[in-house]
């Protein structure tokens, strides 16, 4: 995996773009607050058009609040709106560019000839512009293998320091982006590459890891996973594996869950118990040999510690929990409240716990245990 990895957040362009969803301009100020917490490198912060305004006002303000974190804008290869973007002085601009044929005629009534030549020339636009160039391949998981290399060769020859593989409609695997990926990095010599994943099977963040590992050093990511249909890479997942399983420590997971909450009340998208990463009910656990293996060392069951997303453990006794489990939280409740714990007293703890919705509270537990050594 690339040392110098970027995450990309587009939480404020490809975000946005879920229905229902607008950000205010304090909104947008805020998420970029989080982002740079985290450790994000760069920011995508809307659309190159003049219906886009809040862009240019973004860039003015993280040039003073936020000095390091670089800043992208998406943008047509028109040359108004490259002119638009000019203007913005943008740290990149990321050309888009679609290349499967579906896109090209049926979409635009174009070939890939009009789409070479409207690459190149917008490239060396906006190089001229005096801008530094990424180009985002449109649709690139359903384009001509061979195709997608030789518009990356162009693109580098005419002056693009990033070539960005669109997973427009989320069809691609793991092994399709390790593929993918290979082909380019064998022929690219200054390009940097990175991935854009959509996530309508559920592979959006293993695509993104598996693309990564297969020598891209760029992945786009967005809070909550927010984005068309079923939304993109999530933020929170990329960048809790890249830094608690990784080992990458210039990423902060500890504000992953501050700007996570905060996302889901301003967009009304409440966050499940079990979401990875960010989830309240990831570290609960009521299983008995899981119990058991969680009191010895946490590491068994836990791929990480709880403390490092702002998490707590809870574990839970009742229905589920097995005799060594129920033992060890009684005489951490009361020392030496029980030496042994009989098949029959383990039944009746559990049968209570079922009819109580299927846990015990400690309280519960010490009394049910007093009644059966009285009996």
């Amino acid at each position: 995996m690339d040392a110098q990895l970027n995450i990309i957040d587009t939480t404020l362009r490809e975000g946005e773009q879920s229905p229902g969803v607008l950000f205010s301009m304090d909104d947008k100020k805020k998420i970029l607050s989080g982002l740079v917490d985290i450790g994000i490198t760069e920011a995508e912060v809307g659309i190159s058009s003049y219906l886009h305004p809040d862009a240019a006002l973004l860039i003015n303000h993280c040039r003073g609040k936020h000095p390091r974190l670089k800043l992208s804008l998406w943008c047509r290869c028109k040359k108004e709106d490259i002119c638009y973007a000019a203007k913005q002085k943008p740290d990149i601009l990321s050309l888009s560019i679609p290349l499967s044929d579906i896109h090209l005629a049926d979409r635009l009534g174009k070939d890939r000839n009009w789409a070479r030549a409207v690459m190149v020339k917008s490239i060396r636009y906006a190089r001229k512009c005096g801008m530094a160039v990424s180009v985002g391949f449109e649709d690139a998981t359903r384009c001509d293998p061979g195709f997608l290399v030789n518009m990356a060769m162009i693109a580098e020859r005419s002056g693009a320091m990033r070539i960005r593989i669109a997973d427009t409609v989320g069809i691609a695997s793991p092994g399709h982006f390790t593929r993918l990926v290979a082909s380019l990095k064998t022929e690219l010599s200054r390009c940097t590459i990175g991935v854009h994943t959509h996530n309508d099977f559920g592979m959006a963040t293993a695509n993104s890891i598996a693309a990564l590992e297969a020598g891209a050093s760029s992945v786009d990511v967005v809070v909550l996973g927010l984005g068309e249909r079923t939304g993109c890479a999530r933020l929170e997942e990329v960048v809790g594996y890249l830094s608690l399983i990784k080992g990458h420590h210039l990423l902060h997971p500890q504000f992953l869950k501050p700007l996570a909450t905060s996302v889901a009340k301003l967009t009304s998208k409440p966050i499940s118990g079990t979401r990875p990463v960010i989830g309240e009910a990831i570290f609960s656990c009521e299983t008995g040999l899981h119990l058991q293996g969680l009191h010895n060392n946490p590491k068994c069951y836990e791929p990480f510690s709880p403390e490092r997303v702002q998490a707590r453990r809870k574990l839970l006794y009742g229905s589920k929990s097995g005799k060594n489990a129920l033992h060890f939280r009684l005489n951490q409740l009361q020392p030496n409240c029980c030496r042994t714990l009989s098949s029959a007293t383990v039944q009746r703890l559990r049968r209570a716990a079922a009819s109580n919705g299927g846990q015990l509270s400690d309280a519960e537990l010490l009394h049910l245990i007093a009644v059966s050594s009285t009996e």
